[in-house]
């Protein structure tokens, strides 16, 4: 046996999908797993849009995590192609975890997920999140209702927030990743090019700032990225809007709002590529954004049929 061969035999890589409802702490727990902040994180639902990988390393396995958005009821063409990315990073994992919010219930999307997983004959393994927030009675009496509804692979009770029960679930997915070399340089976190990333970064912002004024008829776009002769990236993003009045809103009284926006992502930016990023962010109305194929393209969705 060559070196490579023994190489290969030693390692394992697979894809884990992550999946549930919206705001079931997907993204939480995927930073959790990687150890660093690979995606946004916000207090409103359906906050991840596309699908995004991050990676990490568990003893010989390297786990390729891929965040979904949240499968709900969709109402508009963006809501298909979201939950479209779900169900599509679902189907071509090995591995497949249900994240339900604990402190949530059994909701009606959750629901819907479970009879999704059983026509695509999918068995998950499930992940109790929010454990820190629910009764111990109410965890036991849900994780029994969930196992006679349907059977999972195994159980888990976690929280993504305090990373209480993650360690043994990551160990877990250790042992089911098929042998194979690594995809990834073991130091590599992500795989979403920088241009995307920091574009959510500022997508994330836009939400904490604005509530519920502007984010959903709201995206953000990297148009320029420069590296400077002294080490420093000089970044120009537009922030799309539908209507004038949004625009507004974005801009704020005075340009404030904006400003805010752009500082805040700044600093996250910043940190993310440890070098001083110049950031320029303009705001524009673009009626209509969420019918144009080119946007599902830069949010890495594809455009629905019908």
């Amino acid at each position: 046996m060559t070196s490579d061969n023994a190489e290969t035999a030693a390692t394992r890589c697979g894809f884990v999908a992550l999946i549930g409802a919206p705001n079931a702490g997907k993204s939480t727990l995927l930073n959790q797993m990687v150890g660093g902040k690979v995606a946004i994180v916000t207090h409103k639902v359906q906050t991840t849009r596309a699908r995004l990988r991050g990676i990490t390393i568990e003893d010989a396995s390297q786990i390729i995590f891929v965040d979904t958005p949240g499968i709900f009821a969709p109402r508009r063409k963006l809501d298909v192609a979201m939950v479209d990315a779900a169900w599509g990073g679902a189907a071509e994992a090995d591995v497949t975890v249900l994240l339900i919010d604990a402190a949530g219930g059994h909701a009606a999307d959750t629901e819907a997920i479970l009879a999704g997983l059983e026509a695509a004959s999918i068995t998950p393994v499930l992940a109790l999140n929010k454990i820190d927030c629910a009764p111990r009675e109410a965890l036991l009496e849900q994780t029994a209702l969930l196992n006679q509804r349907m059977s999972f692979a195994e159980t888990f009770m976690i929280s993504a927030q305090t990373g209480d029960g993650v360690q043994d679930l990551r160990r877990y997915l250790c042992k089911l990743m098929p042998p194979g070399p690594w995809l990834y340089p073991e130091d590599q976190m992500a795989d979403v090019p920088l241009r995307q990333m920091a574009a959510e970064i500022t997508r994330e912002k836009v939400f904490l700032r604005l509530h519920e004024e502007l984010p959903y008829a709201s995206t953000v776009e990297t148009e320029q990225w420069k590296e400077l002769k002294d080490g420093s990236v000089r970044i120009e993003q537009v922030l799309f809007v539908e209507r004038e009045s949004q625009r507004k809103i974005a801009l704020g009284k005075g340009g404030r709002t904006i400003k805010a926006i752009g500082t805040a992502a700044r600093e996250d930016m910043q940190d993310l590529l440890d070098v001083k990023v110049h950031l320029f962010l303009f705001v524009k109305v673009r009626e209509r954004w969420g019918q144009d194929p080119e946007r599902y393209l830069q949010m890495g969705l594809e455009y629905p049929k019908s």
